[in-house]
């Protein structure tokens, strides 16, 4: 899910001010992109700027599954779908999942672990627990895995290492008063909160993902490397919201805004297409394919077409595209 913003600051029926992951106040709608591993869209919906994301979510995945006959899907989803009624909600319709999990959970998950080797993890080590999420009925036992990085741990030590600075120089009253992390607030005192910084150290380098799914239908490796692939989804909607200019949307009707997200969706699938053809960057494709065009002048009964000129680079990238390129086309 993304927001769309308008240049407008009248709402309706369809445009709405609502949660906005750049906090803007216009008008804006809701776009959902359901998209395969690899990142190539397969469906684009439209919904009200306030409609919450996570109504959103089964809706369009059951219309997909019933329109294409498909009976084992794994929705793979950031951490902003981890609520117990969210996840109960895809079980209940038929959905296996995997999400990113918060770490508030990992000291007590990986107790074990902690008390038999302390902080000491080998690089790429998989962890496995289980956890009780939700409450009375709504409760349900869930797959918790695990993984260590040195490479994240390196990440997230120097991240710890830039908070405490922040809170040493608001203790130290060398930055005002705000918010952060690692700082301890009481009455007039402010000093470094040393055990939430413990607890950070603990975890540095661990990364948690929750799955319905049974360890002998996808282990743990497998599990990680889908949640992995969504790094591919977000690379879908940058491309349909810079490279492909999805926004500002200057449409005032649905019919016209439904019909700009078809421009845009059948856009990212063609620039999806040729960048898995040519391995080039989209950006680098449309500024070096956009200016190729080719022109007709009409000068009184005569007829003057003026073909571009087509560059070194151009060509490359035309010499990968055999459909193009061949009789006919």
């Amino acid at each position: 899910m993304t927001t769309l913003h308008f240049e407008n600051k009248d709402e309706d029926e369809l445009r709405k001010v609502g949660m906005s992951k750049e906090h803007r106040i216009d008008p804006q709608v809701q776009v959902g992109l359901l998209v395969d591993p690899g990142g190539f869209p397969l469906e684009v919906h439209l919904f009200e700027g306030n409609k919450a994301e996570t109504t959103t979510l089964i809706p369009v995945l059951t219309s997909f599954q019933e329109r294409h006959g498909v009976t084992d899907m794994v929705v793979v989803a950031d951490a902003g779908m981890l609520s117990a009624a969210n996840l109960n909600a895809l079980e209940d319709a038929g959905f296996a999942f995997i999400v990113g999990s918060r770490l508030t959970k990992a000291p007590y998950d990986l107790a074990t672990h902690f008390q038999r080797h302390g902080n000491h993890f080998e690089d790429g080590q998989i962890l496995e627990s289980t956890r009780s999420m939700g409450t009375g009925k709504a409760e349900r036992e869930r797959r918790i895995v695990y993984q260590w990085s040195f490479k994240r741990q390196k990440r997230d030590d120097r991240n710890i290492n830039l908070m405490i600075e922040k809170a040493e120089r608001i203790a130290a009253g060398k930055a005002p008063l705000k918010k952060a992390r690692f700082l301890k607030v009481t009455g007039a005192a402010k000093e470094l909160d040393q055990a939430t910084i413990d607890r950070a150290r603990q975890l540095a380098g661990l990364k948690g993902y929750v799955t319905n799914l049974d360890i002998k239908k996808m282990p743990g490796v497998a599990v990680i490397n889908a949640y992995h692939d969504l790094w591919q989804v977000e690379a879908s909607f940058r491309m349909a919201k810079s490279d492909l200019k999805a926004r500002p949307v200057f449409h005032r009707q649905e019919e016209a805004i439904e019909a700009h997200l078809t421009v845009v969706f059948a856009a990212l699938a063609i620039a999806r297409h040729l960048q898995d053809t040519t391995g080039i960057s989209i950006k680098k494709l449309v500024r070096t394919l956009g200016p190729l065009r080719t022109v007709t002048i009409r000068i009184g009964k005569q007829t003057i077409t003026a073909a571009p000129s087509i560059g070194a680079d151009a060509r490359e990238i035309l010499d990968c595209l055999p459909a193009i390129n061949a009789p006919g086309h």
